[in-house]
C-alpha cells in the first residue's frame, strides 16, 4: 500500500507514544476467540496506562475470520467443518491455524495516530525478517496489504508460479489510539482451506508460506525473535520503512460497505 502522503513522523522517529520496553507475551495455541477478548481487555487497561505495550505471540487452531469488509461470496460452504468469526478488524475473510505466527501488538500510538504509517511499519518489519531468512524478492504490492513474493516466470520450471503469492497478512484495528489484531506470517502451515474462501477478496493472486518458498521447514518458533526483533526495531524508527514495491493491484475493499455475514460456528 502506498501512502498518499508523508507519514505524520519522521521515519527514524518512534511511532509509539511510551518510551518503556515492550511487554512480550508468548501464549502458545489459543482459541481464536479467547485471544480475541484478550486483546480487548489488554487494549481496554492500555489505554488507561494500566499496562505497557504488550505484543502477543501465538498460534490459533483452524479457523477463519472474516472482517469488516468481507463478502457472502467471499465465505466457505456452509457446511466446510471450519468455524467463521465475524471480527472487528479491517479487511475480508482469511484463515488462521498451526504452523502460522501471528502477533497481536497491543500498542498505544502517539498523537497524531498515524494508520497508514502503522500497517506500513509491520510490513516493513515483515519485509525484513522473510528477507534474511531467505525469501529475498518479498515485498509490497500497492493497493493490498501485507507481504507478497512475486511471481516467478521460467519456461526450465513448469512447477513456478505465474501469480503472486501472499506469505503474510495484515488486519488492525485503533481504537483509543490503542492498536488490536496484527500481522500472521505463514511458516509451515497447510494451504488447504484457503481453497475454500477468497483469502482476503482476491482472486487473481496465491498464497503461500516460508517452508514452501525456501524448500524446507520453517516454523513459527524459528521466525519469532527475529519477527519480533524486527517489530520493535520498525515502531522505534530504527527499522526505516522503505520502497519494497514490485507491482501494483486494485484493493479489494475499496468502496465496499461492511454486510452482515454472521453465520452460525460449526
Amino acid at each position: 500500500m502506498t501512502a498518499p502522503r508523508d507519514p505524520f513522523f519522521p521515519a527514524d522517529k518512534s511511532i509509539r507514544a511510551s518510551a518503556a520496553p515492550i511487554d512480550v507475551r508468548e501464549l502458545g495455541l489459543v482459541d481464536y476467540e479467547e485471544a480475541w477478548h484478550l486483546q480487548a481487555e489488554l487494549a481496554k487497561q492500555r489505554a488507561s496506562d494500566e499496562i505497557p505495550d504488550t505484543v502477543l505471540v501465538l498460534q490459533h487452531p483452524s479457523v477463519f475470520t472474516a472482517g469488516k469488509r468481507t463478502q457472502p461470496e467471499d465465505l466457505p460452504d456452509p457446511s466446510y467443518p471450519v468455524s467463521v468469526v465475524d471480527v472487528d478488524r479491517g479487511g475480508r475473510i482469511t484463515w488462521h491455524g498451526e504452523g502460522q505466527l501471528v502477533l497481536y501488538p497491543i500498542i498505544k500510538l502517539a498523537q497524531p495516530v498515524d494508520v497508514v504509517d502503522y500497517v506500513r511499519r509491520l510490513e516493513e518489519a515483515i519485509i525484513e525478517t522473510v528477507r534474511k531468512a531467505g525469501v529475498h524478492a518479498a515485498g509490497r504490492i500497492d493497493g493490498r496489504s501485507g507481504v507478497w513474493v512475486p511471481k516467478t516466470v521460467d519456461a526450465a520450471d513448469s512447477s513456478a508460479s505465474h501469480r503472486d503469492r501472499k506469505i503474510a497478512a495484515l488486519g488492525i484495528r485503533i481504537t483509543r489510539g490503542v492498536t488490536m489484531h496484527g500481522l500472521a506470517l505463514n511458516c509451515d502451515n497447510t494451504l488447504e482451506h484457503y481453497g475454500h474462501i477468497v483469502a482476503c477478496g482476491i482472486d487473481d493472486a496465491d498464497v503461500t508460506t516460508m517452508s514452501l518458498e525456501l524448500g524446507r521447514d520453517v516454523t513459527p518458533e524459528e521466525m519469532t525473535a527475529p519477527l519480533l526483533d524486527a517489530l520493535k526495531r520498525a515502531l522505534a524508527g530504527e527499522l526505516v520503512v522503505a520502497d519494497h514495491s514490485f507491482g501494483s493491484a486494485p484493493d479489494p475493499t475499496k468502496g465496499l460497505k461492511r454486510r452482515d455475514v454472521r453465520r452460525a460456528s460449526h
